[in-house]
């Protein structure tokens, strides 16, 4: 349970994986009906790696699956047909056009952006040939890392008996989540994107983990409450490093711990009606 896993030793392939796993969102971001909160564009953990869940798709549905253990992308439809695309070291864009191609001989248009969106690259899908390591291990490691964090997480929503959503992972920054909200609406975020205002448009209380970015040099957990209690500055987000729970020695009770005091002095700070949202 939680492997050691360092930013550095496999940045080149969380960044494949990352843009992969957008291309997978796109698609659903493309065909599911909207749900508040953008949460018709997130994917799931599933028993083998990543899943869109159903999507409906006319009289037809289908569901897509970045398949960690065996590697490739798979699409299933209702109609007993399927396909799959082997994830493996050749460039992205081959890998896109492939991707493309298959969901075409299913039946499926989607027509999707080919540009990232807000990640470590911007080069757009299909002239992307830089982006092509793929370590076979250390998705293993990071899917095992991913599997035991989404049951914890789901241990800690099931504390919570207001509004919230589920524990879903989002493409655009690559982490595992899961959102409590207060009931109350938020002020509108003044020249926000319309992403960021469906977001933020009520109270939340939001924690998750992700593999690290070029700033924060290592996976970690966090923390947040927004908008920004009285007294804290920005959105008000704690973190605790990877290697820090991983290394305690109960890791399992020291991020439990970790989300419950971070929730408790942000939710308490914001005034919100705790007695009325929790077990």
């Amino acid at each position: 349970m939680f492997s050691p896993l360092p930013y550095e030793s496999w940045s080149d392939t969380l960044l494949k994986l990352h843009l992969v796993a957008q291309m997978v969102g796109k698609v659903r971001l493309a065909l599911h009906p909207p749900i508040n909160h953008w949460w018709h564009v997130t994917l799931y953990v599933s028993p083998r790696g990543l899943t869109t869940g159903e999507i409906p798709y006319g009289e037809r549905s289908f569901d897509l699956e970045i398949d960690l253990l065996d590697h490739r992308v798979i699409a299933r439809t209702a109609d007993k047909k399927s396909t799959s695309i082997p994830l493996d070291d050749r460039p992205l864009c081959d890998f896109y056009r492939e991707f493309t191609a298959r969901l075409g001989e299913l039946g499926i248009g989607a027509s999707i952006s080919p540009h990232p969106y807000k990640c470590r690259s911007t080069v757009p899908f299909d002239q992307d040939r830089e982006h092509a390591a793929y370590d076979r291990r250390a998705v293993e490691t990071a899917f095992s890392i991913l599997r035991d964090t989404d049951a914890l997480l789901r241990e800690f929503r099931s504390r919570f008996v207001g509004k919230c959503s589920p524990v879903h992972m989002f493409w655009h920054s690559f982490d595992l989540a899961v959102t409590r909200f207060s009931g109350r609406r938020a002020p509108k975020l003044e020249g926000a994107d319309r992403v960021t205002q469906e977001a933020y448009s009520h109270e939340v209380n939001s924690c998750g983990f992700w593999f690290g970015d070029d700033k924060v040099r290592e996976p970690a957990f966090y923390c947040y409450t927004a908008p920004a209690p009285p007294g804290m500055s920005g959105d008000a987000m704690v973190l605790l490093r990877y290697e820090e729970m991983r290394s305690a020695p109960d890791p399992r009770r020291a991020l439990l711990d970790f989300l419950q005091r971070s929730y408790e002095e942000g939710v308490s700070a914001a005034r919100w009606d705790r007695k009325a949202l929790e077990r």
